[in-house]
């Protein structure tokens, strides 16, 4: 017993090496609680010099939730982590309420992985096929079938899997040596969702059969990640050519392709933007409903918290955010002005930009504003004034971005929309001058 848990910590040192600032996905159930105890070890016993913290996310899907939040952050006071907890709302809409729950679950994640932290998830080999029997159920290909990696790419960072090669027998057996306490959510126990389905009906039935069923998918899974990566380094180039710097893709040169190849690079392009992987039924519906709609249409299709929208002939992914209102906000210019809805942030810098507009009088009140409602202006570059929806339009801002652009008043006149334009009332002089920062959250 005490050589597997030894086989488990190595397996786990093993894994996360090089990485030292970890993020664990801690739901408080047996297999992180063995994961986060396992990688406390490693510090603490082991002396690795690793800085801890745990995010428990609150589906709010039990009324036990927040008991278990409670036993999270206990567990995290007692062993010395770091603790964030999170509430998130799971849309079950697309894919269902596992999927909704783990598309949510994904994001909050996303929000709090900081700059050099990598985070670390506990499924296991068990999981893993469960997830590979689940993608077959669903008609996937290999890229669905390579199922989990122990390593891939997450944000500006990675998303690591250090149990992938331990069995859920071996993790129960280390918690029991351990003496640890762990949540049983009871939901586990209901088979109406497939993943407890097959983890309570199907695969004690395959693992009675054959007794290395689960390692035997696992080199399945892996077999087919080798495929799909090698996928990946054919087509990375021809990618990156269809892409602008925006990660817009170029629909003319995707409709020369062959439909197998363009579905692939139509994954793929998901898949530069950190998304989930679409569908084949979802990716045909994007073709046909986006790419190929009329001309004069403004098409969109919505993938969880994204949606596909064309513009000149490109297709663009686009994050879905509640519109900001249509008033005013006053700004000091003194500090950084956070923006509503993600939209990120605005501040003043030192160097002479696009965005340089003349120094506010005293006697002018500074705000931002969203939806540009004024029928005429002049702008810097063009002699004659123009209607805005004009200026739109000549400038090629795409119609879902012209209501999330910050525009900076002076008073009740408009001075510039941020890197986009600067009207004639905010040139800037050479005497008086201030230059806007727009750090964007999306896109």
């Amino acid at each position: 017993m005490e050589l597997e848990n030894c086989s488990l910590l190595e397996e786990i040192k093993q894994q996360i090496d090089p990485y030292t600032k970890i993020l664990v996905g801690f739901s408080g159930g047996v297999d992180s609680t063995v994961l986060l105890h396992g990688l406390v070890r490693l510090r603490d016993e082991f002396q690795l010099p690793l800085e801890l913290a745990a995010i428990y996310i609150h589906h709010g899907l039990n009324i036990k939730a927040d008991d278990w939040l409670a036993h999270c952050k206990q567990y995290c006071q007692q062993w010395r982590v770091d603790f964030i907890s999170e509430k998130v709302n799971v849309d079950p809409k697309e894919g269902g309420l596992e999927s909704g729950a783990r598309e949510a679950r994904y994001q909050a994640f996303r929000r709090y992985l900081q700059p050099q932290q990598v985070l670390v998830t506990a499924q296991h080999q068990d999981d893993q096929a469960e997830t590979f029997l689940l993608a077959l159920k669903r008609g996937s290909g290999p890229a669905g079938l390579s199922s989990m990696p122990a390593k891939m790419l997450f944000e500006n960072s990675y998303l690591l899997r250090p149990l992938l090669n331990i069995t859920r027998e071996q993790i129960e057996s280390y918690a029991t040596e351990q003496r640890l306490n762990w949540i049983e959510d009871d939901s586990n126990q209901d088979d109406r969702y497939d993943r407890n389905f097959l983890r309570l009906r199907v695969m004690p039935l395959l693992a009675q059969r054959w007794p290395h069923f689960s390692q035997a998918v696992t080199r399945s899974a892996a077999l087919c990640g080798e495929q799909e990566a090698l996928l990946d380094e054919l087509l990375d180039s021809e990618l990156n050519g269809l892409m602008d710097s925006e990660h817009s893709l170029d629909i003319n040169q995707l409709a020369h392709c062959s439909v197998i190849k363009r579905n692939a690079l139509l994954r793929r392009w998901f898949a530069k933007h950190n998304k989930t992987m679409p569908s084949r039924q979802q990716i045909l519906r994007l073709w046909q409903e986006v790419a190929l709609a009329k001309a004069d249409a403004e098409p969109r299709l919505q993938f969880y918290q994204d949606e596909v929208r064309r513009y000149k002939q490109r297709l663009y992914l686009v994050p879905i955010i509640k519109e900001p209102a249509e008033h005013a906000i006053e700004w000091s210019l003194n500090e950084p002005l956070c923006l509503p809805n993600g939209l990120g942030a605005l501040s003043l810098v030192a160097e002479i930009g696009k965005n340089t507009v003349r120094k506010p009088s005293s006697d002018e009140k500074v705000t931002v504003r969203f939806g540009l409602t004024q029928a005429s202006l002049r702008i810097v570059g063009r002699e004659h004034a123009r209607h805005s929806k004009k200026i739109w339009q000549e400038l090629e801002v795409a119609p879902w971005r012209r209501t999330r652009i910050p525009l900076i008043y002076y008073n009740d006149t408009l001075i510039a929309a941020i890197d986009t334009f600067v009207t004639f009332e905010g040139k800037a002089t050479s005497e008086h001058a201030i230059t806007i920062e727009w750090r964007k959250a999306h896109e």
